[in-house]
Formats: structure tokens, sequence, C-alpha cells
């Protein structure tokens, strides 16, 4: 479980409208779509000489007069993207060696069959639990990941461990800083991308920033297909719900109450989707802790909380006033996967999405 605590820029937002006609119009109109965030730049080669000279382009073969050889345009060496951040970034176009660091990120690789591109994943200290405090037993095994990928972000970022593994790009999520981003790009000399959707829709769009980069259009296509007709089904199943219970989503707590979502972030869209109320979508951080006197207050109908890596019911049931909530006593508390609630990518809509869902309507739409 990762949770990235920043929220991204707006810009990258897509609205379900959005969503309803991708799935109308297929494939043609969405991949058009995505021009719109990217412009690609191709570079002209050049070889040095044996003489040493000034290297110079390397020339075009002329045509004969008489053949019919149609033009080619050369591969692109560079992509400008925009990032989640709104920061513009030229990357290389189709690079071999990439370090993700973030699991949902790594999620959108392995789903885009981009698995090889990547050398390196985050991880934090072996005292912190290494490759495991940020991967389940699950993601490591299915994604083949092993602990000399590892770059360590936390408690201290190891610029060191990036530059080792010789990235063209690295992909990041936001649990690494900015000053980290710099260090990275200005010291390292390797590009950044920012990957962090501010809702589920978002998820989309850096499916098809991804896909831009390593030239792999359609399956980035399908997967963005899948995820609408999901969205898309659950749309049209909450439009039929007369009330939206309320609910408090909590991935981790301590003694001083219970970390959720607020306005700005993907676990807010996450709730709404699933035609819930959240108790803190009126906070004003993105990812707020709720004393316990305001859950009381709120009184939410359902108490849903993340489980995995280390937090388990008994977890929950040992914070702060647990056993006073009302929701509580009449038994309207579940558990849900913590990397479905915590990490932005198309499993939170495939899994996620419709076991919360499920969770805050149990008697059905």
């Amino acid at each position: 479980m990762t949770l990235n605590p920043a929220p991204a820029a707006a810009g990258h937002s897509v609205s379900l409208a959005w969503i309803v006609v991708a799935i109308l119009v297929g494939a043609g109109v969405a991949t058009a779509g995505t021009a719109a965030y990217f412009e690609v730049h191709p570079k002209t080669k050049t070889v040095a000489s044996s003489s040493g000279s000034t290297p110079s382009p390397t020339p075009s073969p002329t045509p004969s007069p008489n053949s019919t050889t149609t033009a080619k345009h050369p591969a692109p060496l560079f992509v400008n993207v925009t990032d989640d951040l709104g920061r513009s970034v030229e990357v290389p176009y189709d690079p071999a060696r990439v370090v993700v660091l973030g699991p949902s990120i790594m999620d959108i690789m392995f789903r885009l069959g981009l698995r090889s591109h990547v050398v390196g994943v985050d991880c934090y200290a072996a005292s912190l639990g290494g490759l495991s405090s940020d991967y389940s037993p699950d993601q490591v095994a299915n994604w083949s990941l092993n602990s000399s990928m590892c770059v360590q972000i936390g408690p201290t970022f190891a610029s060191e461990m990036l530059a080792n593994l010789t990235p063209a790009l690295v992909l990041a999520a936001t649990i690494v800083s900015i000053a980290d981003v710099e260090e990275i790009t200005q010291q390292l000399g390797v590009p950044v991308v920012m990957l962090q959707p501010p809702t589920l829709s978002g998820i989309l769009v850096d499916d098809s920033l991804v896909a831009t980069i390593f030239n792999v259009s359609a399956p980035a296509v399908a997967l963005n297909a899948q995820l609408s007709a999901e969205l898309y089904n659950i749309t049209n199943e909450t439009s039929s719900i007369y009330t939206n219970p309320t609910v408090l989503l909590t991935y981790d707590t301590d003694t001083n109450g219970y970390w959720t979502y607020g306005p700005g972030s993907f676990g807010l869209s996450l709730v709404e989707l699933a035609g819930g109320t959240s108790i803190s979508g009126n906070s004003t951080s993105p990812y707020p802790e709720l004393s316990p006197a305001q859950v009381l207050w709120d009184d939410p109908q359902f108490i849903i909380y993340g489980w995995g890596y280390g937090l388990n019911e008994s977890t929950y049931a040992a914070g702060p006033d647990w056993s006073d909530f009302p929701a509580v006593i009449a038994g309207n508390v579940s558990g849900i996967n913590s990397n479905w609630i915590t990490e932005p990518d198309p499993t939170m809509i495939l899994q996620g999405l419709p076991a919360l869902f499920a969770m805050l309507h149990p008697d059905g739409a």
C-alpha cells in the first residue's frame, strides 16, 4: 500500500460525460482526444564522422526518378508530455529502462504490457519493510519484483540507488517529493513524469499518457474501454439510488483519529462514484485525519477500513472511541483491501469500485 499524499492538478480530470461518449463513439475518438495532451517532436539523429570532423545529419537516400517509394517519417526520439502536476516534460520515446516509483503506476505498466521496461521500483529502508512496505505479496509475485530493483524513497531518498539502475525515465507518484524530483532531474539528468490523478476518471488519462510515451496505443484503448465500461455501469446503478449513505472510508488510524479523504482526492471520487457521501467531503485538506469527536458528530451510516500491510480490524478497533461509533454498534463496518482504496490505478476501478459499491448498497441499487 502506498498512499499518495499530494493532490494533483485538476487539468487532467476527465468528466463522466467523457467516459460515456468514449463508450458510445469507440476507440477512434478516445485516441484523438488524448492528442490534446501530447505533442511528439521527431528529431534528426547525427552520425559521427570517422575522421573526427563535426557530425552531419544522416542523409536520406535519393529516390530514382522512376521509383514509387513512399516517403517515411523518422521515429521520434523524444515526446513532450504534460503530467498530472501540470509540468511539461520532454522524455525519451519508448525508453528501454524505466524506474517506477509508485504501485499505482506499476499496475498501469503491467496492464499495458510494459513490465520488461521496468528496472526499478520504490521501497523503504529494510528496517521499514523494504519492498513489502509498498507492494503486497501478490503484487510482488504477479509483477515479478525483487529486492535488487529497490530504490529507497524513505525515510530518506537514496538517489545513488536510482543512479545505479541507469534509467532513461522515472515515472513517479507523489510519494516522491518535489525536492527529490528536482534532484533526479538536475543532478542525475533523468526526466521525471508525475502521475497522480485527482479522480478515478483521471486514471484513464494516465493510461493514455503512458501509452503515448511507449507507443502502445492499442492496449491502452482496450484497457480504457474496459475501465470506461465499469465506470459507466456503476454510474447507471447509482443513478437509481434515492439516497447516498454517509460513510467514513479510512485507510489508517492512530491515537488522534482516522485518516481519510477530502476534496481534490481520488479517494473522495471513489466514494462518490460508489454512491456514497463521505463525512469528510467538506474538509479543508485532501487527506484529513478526523478526530473521534468529528466521527461521532457526523455519525456515518457505514465505516469501511483498509486492511493489509499490518492493518486489520483489530487495528481500527483499538482506535479512539471506535466502540462508541453507532455504525460499529450496528455492525455496519467492513474491511477492504488497502491497495484498492489507496492506489489510483486500473485495479481501483475494476475491483475497488464495485467492492465499495456492494458494501454501501448491500441490498443493491
